[in-house]
């Protein structure tokens, strides 16, 4: 039997995985947006001047299969030893439940931050366990939902610290016990602001009088507890503040910062279950007093009540947020971990209070085996009250017994010429401690060791922790599994529906580019392991830097910033140090778009940058006068500008050319954003535009899920010149993060392998054709804001529903509300102009998806005229009334429009509706009636009568 040949090669389907429409969908597309042809568009679309030359190329797009291979030969080059390195890290089991449930769900992992509270109260209540858990291990009463990194963390205690303190010092004090790392960043942070850090004994080199706030690190850097509750007296006396680095596993049997008097506590959850991961991501906390919770920075989630009075979620006192603040703000945090955050909660969860206490206790009694063998051994083990961690003094035998131990499978911590240092952990087995003895020359067994504890009586915790009802909930998997099930169906993330977020590039996070994450080779890491053993690591991350390289037309990269912001801030610490090698650190001044991200000024203030505003045109391009009499009026100062391309606006502005020559004629740097890199790859790279550096959104462009607010990469790239001053190099940026979050750069990788050159440029095409395809068929309804001369946007527009307010009375609000009843995520709202709706389908959608949103729009244009042609009651009708719930649908139905109007709108699904669990939160209350930890069920009481 002979059948006939089809071209179609299952290959083909590699760029389809990212690229929502079909071909045929595309041609229906370009006819409603008026372009012959989808090169004709990108013609129409982006000026020709700043068009790259030559298209990517770096081979053809690979199959799944091929990049899973690749991906598998990279993690072989890999050595998994078991890491006794400690310094903030350690081997940790993450219950495979909580694995399979919330590290690889896409429920989870594709959803962004919860600012619509209605459709993410399954992950905010997670992260209210988060914050209730780190308050009670702390001892302090309020925490965030998590931070970056403990490095990061620290340097935020230290900015918060500063402002907060009556003191008119301006020098911090870190105890020399702290983690090498969290030394570097702080220092780092420091210095552009003019703060002096004074590194030293805490209880012999401390005046109190002479900084406005330390930091001690408990249980220290080598193991050492130590009660700070005298220093901390004194600090107070003094009027500074006083911080503590606290592990919270080893907070089960210590006593709490807070009730050594600590006004801060900062640390990691790491051990809470999260992978090592090369180093990262890991997800950071902080604790304070409760005097210090609105200038604490990172998100809050608080407790409300929606229109019903029901409990609800919501994130608290976001005016207090640094990106809203711009340049007045003391922090650049517009992110956290939240994914990882989650999980750490989870752990807890899982564990419970007494678990938790067992695995501390456990990990205790396995070091103080340890120590009784080696001091049998003849060895002077230097900590004598220690939780986990020991100094161990061996002199001129060091290097022996390290590279014992490596021909054992085992990395112990290299201190000084004569010391090593060794950390246990849950994993740590008896077999790995008769592996450290005989690397220390001894060969015996454990069992004829006798336990007891070597904690200090003085810091033996006696306080509660854990007491609600949820760490103490039936831990049978099948209720664990459910309780996660439970809080995933309460949220709306990326797997139900499209998430059309402008600026924020909410696409696909393919499934074969996440698998590798979880692997040994990969996950099981420590971020201090030897170089002979993470060649696997460095292959990928070169082969990335390369192709990044490639696709920017920059000359190098580093892959250390954990975020967006952190990137922009290492960017232009970057440019300082630049500038400093020439003779030239007095430029400080930097040109910043009333458009720009709000975190450009707070990253330029960090900086120790003076930022001066430049205006827009009408067309929302940068006035381009403006800022060329602004760079002549600051010419002998001028140190950079910071811009966004394709604008802010959702343009390619002609200008940036003209703006990056003026900057240079006077001296600066350019630093263009990346945010909206969606739109160039493949089609124009920054570097050839003019700008010096920018940050990438691995967490946009290049497919890292936002996992409900994080994790995030904002790798920088720069130009040559700028390259011997990135952070980590000798005399550059300095370190601006722990580690990094390596582990998660093979999503990145993968992207590139699975898409090839041609494929990361059609999907950049698309993306722009699926923008003005909405603007196309919503411009009927509202009209959108901003386009080129040629009438076409980027790859986001901006609709401009003030036309409701004016008509109707229906605000933005109301509109991103009835869009959850058509099972909508809203896009932005009201930034960067305020009433506004700021669009980014990405290429991901089909057609479908983009079609039954802008059904969704028209229908809601048509419920705002039905109001202003009085159709419908002003205040008492769907959109002032939505979101709706399945409450909704019974009892008593007082309201003048129907049941099936409320519940059902165009463009909602019927048999697969997504269900908000509340109505619309009550923000006023919230913030009234502040709550950041679980509360017990009965306060809910006196709120739902």
């Amino acid at each position: 039997m002979a059948f006939e040949e089809t071209d179609y090669h299952p290959y083909d389907f590699a760029n389809r995985r990212h690229i929502g429409p079909s071909p045929a969908e595309m041609e229906q597309m370009l006819a409603v947006v008026g372009a012959e042809s989808l090169d004709d568009l990108i013609d129409e679309t982006v000026p020709k001047a700043i068009r790259q030359a030559e298209p990517l190329g770096w081979g053809l797009a690979l199959s799944e299969q091929a990049v899973l291979h690749r991906l598998r030969q990279v993690a072989a080059k890999n050595r998994v030893m078991t890491s006794l390195i400690g310094q903030g890290y350690h081997g940790t089991v993450t219950p495979p439940v909580i694995q399979r449930n919330i590290l690889e769900n896409p429920a989870w992992y594709t959803a962004y931050t919860p600012y619509q509270p209605e459709i993410s109260q399954g992950r905010l209540e997670a992260l209210l366990n988060f914050q209730t858990m780190i308050c009670d291990l702390t001892g302090l009463d309020v925490a965030n939902a998590s931070l970056l990194d403990e490095g990061s963390a620290a340097a935020e205690a230290m900015a918060l610290a500063q402002r907060a303190a009556k003191s008119k010092a301006k020098a911090f004090f870190v105890d020399r016990g702290c983690h090498p790392q969290t030394i570097a960043v702080i220092e780092t942070r420091a210095a552009p602001l003019g703060w002096t850090v004074i590194v030293g004994d805490p209880f012999t080199e401390l005046e109190p009088e002479e900084v406005f706030g330390a930091l001690f690190q408990y249980p220290g850097t080598h193991g050492e507890l130590h009660d700070f509750s005298g220093p901390i007296a004194a600090l107070h006396g003094a009027k500074a503040l006083a911080c503590m680095a606290a592990d919270p596993l080893a907070l089960t049997l210590l006593t709490p910062p807070g009730e050594m008097g600590a006004d801060i506590a900062i640390g990691t959850t790491q051990r809470f279950g999260v992978p090592l991961g090369f180093g990262g991501p890991h997800a950071a906390y902080m604790a304070v007093k409760d005097p210090l919770k609105r200038s604490m920075p990172g998100r809050i989630v608080g407790v409300s009540i929606d229109a019903r009075g029901n409990r609800a979620y919501r994130l608290s006192l976001q005016t207090r947020e640094q990106h809203i603040r711009r340049e007045k703000a003391t922090s650049n945090i517009c992110t956290a971990q939240a994914l990882l955050a989650v999980m750490a909660s989870m752990y807890a969860v899982f564990h419970g209070p007494m678990g938790l206490k067992a695995i501390a206790q456990r990990i205790h009694r396995k070091t103080v085996r340890l120590v009784k063998g080696l001091e049998s051994l003849g060895f002077e083990v230097e900590t004598k009250h220690f939780f986990d961690t020991v100094l161990v003094k061996v002199g001129a035998v060091q290097g022996v017994i390290l590279k014992a131990a490596e021909a054992e499978g085992i990395n112990l911590r290299k201190v000084g010429a004569t010391h090593i240092g060794i950390s246990l952990d849950e994993t740590t087995r008896r077999e790995h401690t008769q592996k450290v003895w005989r690397a220390f020359g001894g060969d015996m067994l454990d069992r004829d060791l006798d336990h007891e504890y070597r904690l200090p009586e003085n810091l033996v915790r006696t306080s509660t922790y854990l007491t609600h009802p949820i760490f103490h909930m039936n831990r049978a998997e099948a209720e664990m599994t459910r309780y996660m099930r439970r809080l995933a169906d309460r949220d709306l993330a990326l797997d139900r529906a499209m998430i059309p977020l402008g600026s924020c590039t909410m696409k696909l996070n393919a499934t074969a580019e996440m698998m590798a994450i979880t692997w040994p080779e990969f996950a099981d890491i420590h971020p201090f392991a030897p170089d002979t053993q993470t060649a696997g690591y460095q292959e990928l991350i070169g082969d990335f830097s390369e192709k990044l390289c490639a696709i920017t037309g920059y000359d190098a990269f580093s892959m250390q910033p954990n975020s967006g912001a952190q990137g922009e801030f290492a960017g232009l610490m970057t440019i300082r140090a630049y500038h400093a090698s020439r003779g030239e650190a007095h430029r400080d001044v930097c040109l910043i778009p009333v458009s720009a991200h709000g975190t450009n000024p707070a990253s330029a203030q960090m900086a120790g940058m003076k930022v001066v505003v430049v205006k827009s045109a009408e067309n929302g391009d940068i006035d381009l006068e403006d800022f060329r009499a602004k760079a002549e009026q600051h010419s002998d100062t001028l140190s950079a500008c910071m811009i966004t391309y394709p604008s802010t606006h959702g343009v390619f502005e002609e200008t940036v050319r003209a703006v990056c020559d003026i900057t240079h004629a006077h001296g600066g740097q350019v630093y263009l954003d990346g945010a909206n890199m969606n739109a160039l790859v493949g089609l124009a790279r920054p570097g050839d535009i003019g700008s010096d550096v920018s940050h990438l959104n691995l967490h946009k462009t290049f497919c890292i899920p936002h996992g409900g607010g994080g994790p995030g990469v904002g790798p920088i790239g720069v130009k040559t010149h700028l390259a011997p001053f990135l952070p980590g190099i000798e005399g550059g940026a300095g370190m601006v993060a722990s580690a990094g979050s390596a582990s998660i750069l093979p999503i990145s990788w993968a992207y590139c392998l699975l898409m090839g050159g041609a494929g990361l440029t059609q999907a950049t095409k698309v993306a722009i054709l699926n923008a003005n395809y909405i603007a196309a068929r919503l411009k009927q309804a509202y009209p959108i804001l901003y386009a080129s001369k040629t009438g076409r946007v980027a790859h986001e527009c901006i609709v401009d529903t003030r036309v409701l307010k004016e008509s109707a009375g229906v605000t933005v609000d109301d509109v991103a509300k009835r869009l959850i009843d058509c099972g909508f995520h809203a896009p932005t709202m009201s930034w960067p102009v305020a009433g506004t709706l700021m669009i980014e389908p990405t290429e991901s959608e089909p057609k479908a998806e983009l079609d039954r949103f802008c059904t969704a729009m028209l229908a809601i244009a048509a419920e705002a005229t039905a109001i202003a042609e009085g159709l419908m009651d002003p205040e008492n009708n769907p959109l002032k009334r939505a979101p709706h719930t399945v409450e909704d649908l019974v009892g008593v139905w007082d309201r003048p429009y129907d049941r099936e109007a409320a519940c059902y709108p165009p463009g909602a699904f019927r048999v697969d509706k997504y269900w908000p669990p509340v109505n619309r939160v009550d923000n006023v209350w919230g913030d009234r009636n502040l709550v950041c930890a679980c509360p017990p069920l009965e306060s809910y009481a006196a709120a739902a009568e």
